[in-house]
C-alpha cells in the first residue's frame, strides 16, 4: 500500500489503521526525522539518537501486532525522565547521567509497542511554566514563535504540536503538563497523582509531581495514559487505581467555574471572551454551570512557591545548591535558593495552612461534578520574559498551581480559536481518579471546536485515516473475539471468502464480557450508556455466504449494529444482556486479545 507520509497525521488511530494494511514503522520513523529537519528548531530536543538507531528499534517490533495498543507509535520523553541508552540532563549539562534502565512509565509504553524518538527540552529541573529557562536554545512556540512555548515541558509540547510525534511525556507539578498544551493548541493530560509511576523521574516536588501526556487528540492522550498506568510498588507515591475508562457523558453534569468577581485575565479581553464562549458550549451540551468564589483556590495556588514546596524543590537538588550552584540557570537558582531562608518550622506551617485551605474548599467542590477553568489567564511573549523572568511565570500559574496541591486530576483541551487568532484552551479538573470522565468531556469539547491539530493545519476530522469499505456484494462485519485474525474461529470468516479491512475500536459506549462456557472462550459485547472503547477488527464478507455464517452463531450472541470511534457504524457481533449472567466484565483490558494475553501471563 502506498501512503503519502508527508500528508499523514501521526495520530495513533491513523497510524494503527495504516499499519494494519502494510505500512512499516521504519518508514514512519524516517518521516519523523524528516519532520524534525523541516521544523528547523534546535530547541525541541536535547538528545536525539541517529535515524538508524531509531529505525532499528522500529524493525525490532517485527510484524504488526494489534494486541499492542501503541505498536509502532513514535513518542518523545521529557529530559527529566530516564530512557535507557540516552542521557538525562534536566536541562543542566553538568548534571548529566546515563541511566541503565528505562523509567517505569517508559518501559510500559515500550512494552505496548511505542518507539522512543528522543529527549525533549525543559525549564531547568522542571522549575517554570514558560519554557525559556534552559541553557540550550529554547524551543519555539509552534503556533507563533513570538510567544513563549510554555514550560516546563516546552520541548514535549512543541514536538507534538508540530505533528512530529503521536504523543510525548511531560511532567506536571505546577502546570507543566497543561500550560504548553494551551500555548501550542494541543491536549495536555495531567493524571491523578499516583496513577503514573514516578520511578525513573528526577523529582521537582516529589509529593506533587506526576508524569503527564501531550497529544493532538484526547483519544491519543488517554490511550497513551492508559498504556502507561499501573501500580508500582517501588514508587512510594504510586496508587493502585482501577484501570481508567474514557467516559463520554451525555449531559446533566454540574460544572463549577470561577465567578465573574474572581476570574483573572490580567487585561486579556480575548481570553475572557474565549472562556465565556466555552462556558456557553458546555451549557449547550446539557450541563449546568455553577459559578464559584475561587478565592480559596487562588490562596492554595500562592503557596506553591512559598515555604514547604520551595524547600521540597531545594531537597531535590540540595547537593548542587550547596556544592555547585554556578551550574544552574540564574532564574532557577534564584527561585530554589529562597528555600535557604526557611526553617523546618516554616515547612510545617505551610502544610498546616494547606490543610486548612483544602478543608475550606471541600464544601465548594462537593457541590459540583468537576471544574472548568481557563488553562492560562493570558499570553506572554519571549520579550516579556526577557524583561521580567518571574512575573509572567507566576501569572501563568493562576489556574494551575493549586491543582496538585489539592490532589485533583486535570486535562487541558483546545477550544475555538480566540478572536485574535491565538489558540483557545480550557482545563477540566476533577477529583483524584476522575481522569476518564474529564477526558470524555474534553473529547466532546475538542471535537466541536473546529480547530486544527496543533500547528499542523490538519483539521481534527482528518486525524483518522479513511477506513476502507466493503465492495459491492460484500458486507462489513465487526469482530471482537475468537473470529479475529489468528484466533480459533477465524476460519469461519476467512473460509467463506472474508477479507480483513482494518483494525478499529468501538465508541466508548460498550462493555466487554468473557462469557461462561467454552472452549473456545468467547466474548460478549454489550452496548451501555457510558462504557469503554473496545478493540475490534472489521472484515468484509460475501453477502452470498453471510446467511450461512449467521446460522452458526450461538445464543446469546447475534449480529447487530456496532458504533465505532468517530461515529461510523457497521454490522457486528453483539450480546444479549442475559448472556452476561455469570460472565466476567473484562472491559478494562480494552479488547479480547489483551484479555487473552493477561491469561497467558
Amino acid at each position: 500500500m502506498t501512503v503519502n507520509l508527508a500528508q499523514l497525521p501521526f495520530t495513533i488511530s491513523s497510524l494503527l489503521k495504516h499499519y494494519a494494511t502494510g505500512l512499516q514503522p521504519a518508514d514512519v520513523i524516517a518521516e519523523v526525522y524528516r519532520r524534525i529537519e523541516a521544523a528547523d528548531d534546535p530547541g525541541i530536543f536535547i538528545h536525539l539518537p541517529s535515524l538508524e538507531a531509531a529505525q532499528a528499534a522500529a524493525e525490532a517490533l517485527g510484524t504488526f501486532d494489534d494486541a499492542k495498543p501503541l505498536w509502532g507509535i513514535p513518542f518523545a520523553v521529557k529530559d527529566n525522565i530516564d530512557v535507557a541508552g540516552m542521557p538525562t540532563t534536566c536541562a543542566c549539562p553538568d548534571f548529566e547521567y546515563h541511566p541503565e534502565a528505562d523509567a517505569f512509565v517508559v518501559a510500559k509504553l515500550k512494552a505496548a509497542g511505542a518507539i522512543v524518538i528522543g529527549k525533549t527540552n525543559l525549564d531547568q529541573f522542571a522549575t517554570g511554566l514558560v519554557g525559556v529557562r534552559t541553557p540550550y536554545p529554547a524551543p519555539r512556540n509552534a503556533i507563533d514563535p513570538a510567544i513563549v512555548p510554555g514550560g516546563s515541558s516546552g520541548g514535549s509540547g512543541v514536538s507534538v504540536a508540530r505533528g512530529i510525534l503521536s504523543f510525548s511525556l511531560g511532567t506536571d507539578t505546577a502546570g507543566s503538563g497543561r500550560v504548553p498544551a494551551a500555548l501550542n493548541n494541543i491536549v495536555g493530560l495531567k493524571p491523578s497523582l499516583g496513577a503514573l509511576s514516578a520511578t525513573g523521574m528526577v523529582p521537582a516536588c516529589r509529593t506533587l509531581d506526576t508524569i503527564s501526556v501531550f497529544a493532538l487528540t484526547v483519544d491519543d492522550a488517554f490511550r497513551a495514559f492508559s498504556a502507561a498506568s499501573a501500580f508500582d510498588a517501588a514508587d512510594a507515591y504510586s496508587k493502585p487505581f482501577a484501570p481508567a475508562l474514557l467516559q463520554v457523558p451525555q449531559k446533566g453534569l454540574v460544572i463549577g467555574v470561577p465567578d465573574h468577581a474572581t476570574r483573572q485575565f490580567f487585561g486579556d479581553d480575548a481570553q475572557a471572551a474565549s472562556f465565556s464562549a466555552s462556558i456557553e458550549v458546555l451549557q449547550k451540551m446539557g450541563h449546568t454551570i455553577k459559578e464559584l468564589d475561587f478565592t480559596p483556590f487562588y490562596q492554595v495556588a500562592a503557596m506553591l512557591y512559598e515555604g514547604a514546596w520551595v524547600a521540597e524543590r531545594y531537597a531535590a537538588i540540595e547537593s548542587i545548591m550547596k556544592e555547585r550552584p554556578e551550574i544552574l540557570h540564574p532564574v532557577t537558582r534564584h527561585i530554589i535558593g529562597q528555600a535557604e531562608r526557611l526553617s523546618a518550622a516554616d515547612a510545617f506551617k505551610g502544610y498546616y495552612r494547606l490543610a486548612d485551605l483544602k478543608r475550606k474548599a471541600e464544601p465548594i467542590l462537593e457541590t459540583v461534578d468537576c471544574l472548568c477553568v481557563p488553562s492560562i489567564p493570558c499570553f506572554f511573549t519571549v520579550e516579556d520574559l526577557q524583561a521580567d523572568p518571574i512575573g509572567p511565570n507566576s501569572k501563568f500559574g493562576t489556574y494551575t498551581n493549586f491543582v496538585n496541591l489539592m490532589d485533583l486530576s486535570g486535562i487541558a483541551v483546545p477550544v475555538a480559536t480566540r478572536s485574535d487568532g491565538r489558540p483557545g484552551s480550557v482545563t477540566l479538573l476533577g477529583p483524584s481518579g476522575g481522569d476518564g470522565l474529564l477526558a470524555g468531556i474534553a473529547k466532546t469539547l475538542h471535537e466541536g471546536a473546529n480547530v486544527a491539530l496543533g500547528a499542523t493545519g490538519w483539521p481534527l476530522e482528518t486525524a483518522a485515516a479513511p477506513a476502507p469499505d466493503a465492495s459491492k456484494g460484500e458486507i462489513a462485519v465487526a469482530l471482537v473475539g475468537a473470529h479475529m485474525t489468528g484466533l480459533p474461529l477465524n476460519h469461519e470468516i476467512a473460509g467463506r471468502g472474508g477479507r480483513f479491512l482494518y483494525a478499529s475500536r468501538t465508541a466508548p459506549q460498550y462493555r466487554l464480557f468473557a462469557l461462561a462456557g467454552g472452549p473456545p472462550k468467547r466474548p460478549g459485547l454489550v452496548r451501555v450508556a457510558e462504557g469503554a472503547s473496545i478493540a475490534l477488527e472489521v472484515w468484509a464478507m460475501p453477502l452470498s455466504r453471510f446467511g450461512e455464517f449467521m446460522t452458526g452463531i450461538p445464543s446469546p450472541l447475534g449480529i447487530g449494529t456496532v458504533v465505532l470511534e468517530g461515529g461510523r457504524t457497521v454490522k457486528g457481533f453483539i450480546c444479549e444482556n442475559v448472556g452476561t449472567e455469570g460472565a466476567e466484565d473484562i472491559s478494562a483490558f480494552g479488547g479480547w486479545r489483551a484479555y487473552l494475553a493477561s491469561l497467558a501471563t
